[in-house]
């Protein structure tokens, strides 16, 4: 899929040729002011909250600094710690087999701790504006403050995270210094990846009996096909936990696309809208109806992301996975449509929790109106492509009877929808 790049008088259009492609949202565009709108996300919110003393976050001398106090007070899940030991990320001297970054996470938020880095990593899902990067410093204040950190989107916006500020798991071949060998090729993982391909430069404990990359280095720099177990492991009594679930790193991977599609779906439709009104402004329309090409794209979009969202093209377990850390329990109790199956998929009702996001509400009227007018199609079989028939007449009936009890907002005809 791709997207091409137009020029109608002179003002750039997008051509939706699918959102997995290359364009890159333009974030000063008037639809979009990244930068410049005011934003709601958690650690807007938080840093509020400590400025007022309603909140304070607690130092702590062994090495963890203010980690754990940012978990209990963003009420992120320790059970969630996930580890990376590639030198994929900003603090990447720091990181290595020995020295791993530990990742936690809820549905809203990412907190990235490296040992004795200078900062705590913090990713906050806005409802409007997508995510959005801070860091805290690891130096004891009386009053710390997370700082917000656009240079992030040097790695943060690109084609694997759909053009959009986002976010992304790699799965890389990585020498035995953590170096990843990008000769080697990097995958963009999600539920969509076979196991093979996933977790490479990743600690992955619980039980996962299929083939994966996760825990292996290539031992000849030369010959990334040469990989070996890790055997000389991280010093887990500097960590939280000595886990990095394979559950968890499971849920993480969906997730984070999940994240990246319902920002490029809000976009991509202020995009379409703010591009209508402009051209009714140049051509002095009044209509208030949209235009076929604006209908088209938002549609288009919906579909791409209700796709994702029932798991339509989720890759099958060959084995049954098991987790280590207890997060299955944990995120099983957070709320509806979080009950693992683990035999033969990830969730035993095939519907992104992700739905009850604050983010998929925030995708905007147009938006909202196509993603359920899509979901009522599929769920009620009036969609006929192959596809989708993996979505069992049971699993339909599941995810309706699920949504119609706990999903606020539905438009009637899906609330009363029948199978």
């Amino acid at each position: 899929m791709s997207f091409k790049r137009l020029v109608f008088f002179g003002l750039p259009v997008v051509a939706l040729a699918g959102l997995g492609g290359s364009f890159l949202v333009p974030l000063d565009h008037e639809a979009i002011e990244y930068t410049k709108r005011p934003t709601t996300d958690p650690i807007t919110a938080m840093n509020a909250k400590i400025k007022a003393g309603t909140v304070k976050l607690k130092f702590q001398d062994d090495g963890t600094g203010y980690l754990q106090s940012v978990l209990r007070a963003l009420d992120v899940p320790v059970e969630s710690q996930v580890m990376v030991f590639s030198k994929t990320s900003f603090q990447a001297p720091r990181i290595a087999p020995r020295t791993p970054r530990a990742l936690y996470f809820n549905d809203d938020v990412t907190v990235g701790f490296v040992q004795t880095g200078d900062v705590v990593e913090i990713t906050s899902l806005d409802p409007n504006q997508g995510v959005i990067f801070y860091s805290l410093d690891q130096e004891e204040v009386a009053k710390p403050r997370f700082e917000r950190r656009d240079t992030c989107l040097q790695c943060h916006q690109s084609a694997a995270t759909l053009g959009v500020p986002g976010l992304v798991i790699r799965s890389v071949v990585s020498e035995a210094s953590g170096y990843p060998m990008f000769q080697a090729g990097t995958k963009t993982t999600d539920h969509r990846s076979p196991l093979e391909d996933r977790w490479g430069g990743w600690y992955v404990t619980g039980k996962s009996t299929g083939k994966h990359m996760g825990n292996q280095v290539a031992v000849d720099r030369d010959k990334p096909e040469s990989l070996k177990e890790i055997t000389a492991r991280f010093d887990a009594g500097r960590y939280l936990t000595p886990n990095s679930d394979v559950v968890a790193l499971m849920v993480l991977e969906h997730q984070t696309q999940m994240t990246n599609l319902l920002t490029r779906v809000n976009f991509e439709v202020r995009h379409a809208l703010h591009h209508q009104k402009t051209m009714n402004q140049i051509f002095g329309d009044t209509m208030t109806t949209r235009s076929d090409s604006t209908k088209r794209r938002i549609r288009e979009a919906a579909e791409e992301l209700v796709d994702y969202l029932l798991f339509v093209e989720e890759a099958p377990l060959a084995e049954p996975i098991r987790g280590s850390s207890g997060f299955a329990e944990v995120f099983a109790k957070r709320g509806p449509l979080r009950e693992f199956d683990l035999e033969r998929r990830l969730f035993k009702v095939p519907c992104s929790y992700m739905i009850y996001s604050a983010a998929f509400d925030g995708m905007g009227s147009d938006a909202l109106e196509a993603v359920y007018l899509r979901l009522h199609q599929v769920l009620t079989g009036k969609v006929s492509d192959a596809r989708y028939s993996r979505l069992t007449l049971e699993d339909r009936r599941n995810i309706l009877r699920t949504l119609q009890q706990t999903k606020k907002g539905m438009p009637a005809y899906l609330q009363t929808a029948k199978l």
